[in-house]
């Protein structure tokens, strides 16, 4: 028998995993789907590299949790197997992309913003600088209580919201600005620093995923759909046969983690119900030739503002993302639907969505449809969590809940989408099973 098994072979259950191995535990990885990575695969198809996601890796400062794992497996032995990515923000206004968002030098080249909300984006920066308690990791302590993303810039000029704000949580998170808290927005905004040093892996967004998983017992195709609570530890049901262990950690999105464990107690429940989910719709396109939006030379990811197209959110530049993406003299593109084209799109059969999403990138990419030779939809129900203020306000008393045998992973924990609030999870979801497994039985 496994002292621990863990349900989820994403970042957050990998590292979860690894962490235990470390500390000398039997560990096995159950994955209901036949490969890796979660949220953070890539496919190997027509010689391309193809993300289903934008991983993109701040600084270690903004990710140490990322970095301290890519360290210790050596992936950042070689220089070039974590490169910069080249101009990784543009903001589309005005019939063509504005590059430099993100980077202290878009406050002089304005990148997209008129003067006034670039003096006003300045003054959001300072203010974020200065406020203290201001911890990715602790988004419930930040000094802004209940208030929404959107409360957070009613003060500025209206375009730093419409052409900066609204994009970037929109298409990085998913998230609507009424609805989404304060606090880990801008917490994540502070950490994250400058787009000028972001990082992306050369060999995919899966090259973590996969070091971690070589290393583990992980069983893909094993869907589990109960856990429960036992005299002698936990049992996890599945169609495939029932798995006994010591603990469990459920390394899957909340709605999924509370409807394998019904049962939970009271104060389990109130915070992963209030943790709610962007579903992620992604359309990549192979091409013949080397595309990019009008504006872009260069650069790797096109913000598109609500209130420049309904449909579309962002474009991924990949081939400029990295060389590697794509083979020599073809593109590689990617469409990522708004929050609203995802809903109107996400259950729409695979050639409905290429056809919509396509058409409508003819205005930032004239002439994509003709030079298409493959598209890949990618889907996620769950996609991103949504830091809503009740689930801020909630978050403490999740965390200071006691240790049982069944614990959670996943950047939900954190209120923090992205791997480096995935792999956080991680380390406090293994230090809680390790005092769990310590107590005398």
């Amino acid at each position: 028998m496994p002292d621990v098994v863990v349900v989820g072979a994403g970042p957050a259950g990998l590292a979860t995993a690894h962490t235990l191995a470390r500390a000398g535990c039997v560990v096995r990885v159950l994955e209901a789907t036949d490969a890796v990575g979660g949220r953070m695969r890539t496919l190997r198809a027509d010689g391309c590299l193809i993300d289903t996601g934008a991983e993109m890796l701040p600084s270690a400062a903004g990710y140490p949790a990322t970095w301290r794992l890519i360290s210790a497996f050596g992936l950042d032995a070689d220089p070039d197997a974590v490169p910069r990515v080249r101009g990784a923000l543009a903001v589309w206004r005005g019939g063509r992309a504005r590059p430099h968002a993100g980077r202290p030098l878009g406050l002089l080249t304005g990148a997209g913003l008129p003067p006034g909300a670039r003096l006003d984006l300045l003054r959001f920066q300072t203010r974020l600088n200065r406020m203290r308690d201001l911890d990715p990791d602790h988004p419930e302590r930040a000094p802004l209580g209940m208030a929404t993303v959107a409360d957070l810039v009613r003060r500025y000029h209206p375009d730093l919201r419409d052409y900066l704000v609204q994009p970037i949580a929109a298409g990085f998170f998913g998230w609507d600005l009424d609805h989404a808290a304060a606090g880990p927005f801008a917490a994540h905004l502070k950490a994250s620093g400058s787009t000028g040093g972001w990082r992306t892996y050369r060999d995919g967004m899966d090259t973590l995923t996969r070091a971690l998983a070589a290393r583990l017992d992980v069983v893909t195709g094993y869907p589990v759909t109960r856990v429960s609570t036992t005299p002698g530890g936990v049992r996890l049901d599945s169609p495939r046969g029932a798995v006994t262990a010591r603990a469990a950690v459920l390394a899957v999105p909340a709605p999924l983690a509370a409807a394998l464990r019904p049962d939970a107690p009271p104060y389990e429940r109130a915070f992963p119900a209030a943790c709610g989910y962007a579903p992620m719709l992604r359309l990549t396109l192979g091409l013949d030739r080397p595309m990019a939006p009008t504006g872009v030379r260069r650069g790797f990811a096109t913000l598109v503002p609500a209130a420049e197209d309904p449909l579309i959110n962002v474009i991924t530049v990949d081939h400029h993302k990295h060389a590697g993406r794509a083979p020599a003299g073809r593109g590689l593109v990617s469409l990522i639907a708004s929050p609203g084209g995802t809903t109107e799109l996400l259950g729409a059969p695979d050639p409905e969505v290429t056809e919509r999403l396509t058409a409508r990138a003819e205005r930032f990419m004239p002439g994509v449809t003709a030079h298409t030779l493959s598209a890949h939809v990618h889907r996620f129900r769950h996609g991103l969590p949504e830091a809503t203020p009740r689930a801020v306000a909630l978050r403490a008393a999740f965390e200071a809940r006691p240790v049982s045998a069944i614990e959670y992973a996943g950047d939900w924990t954190t209120l923090r989408p992205c791997s480096e609030g995935a792999i956080t999870s991680a380390e406090r979801a293994a230090a809680r099973v390790l005092a769990h497994l310590a107590r005398p039985r």
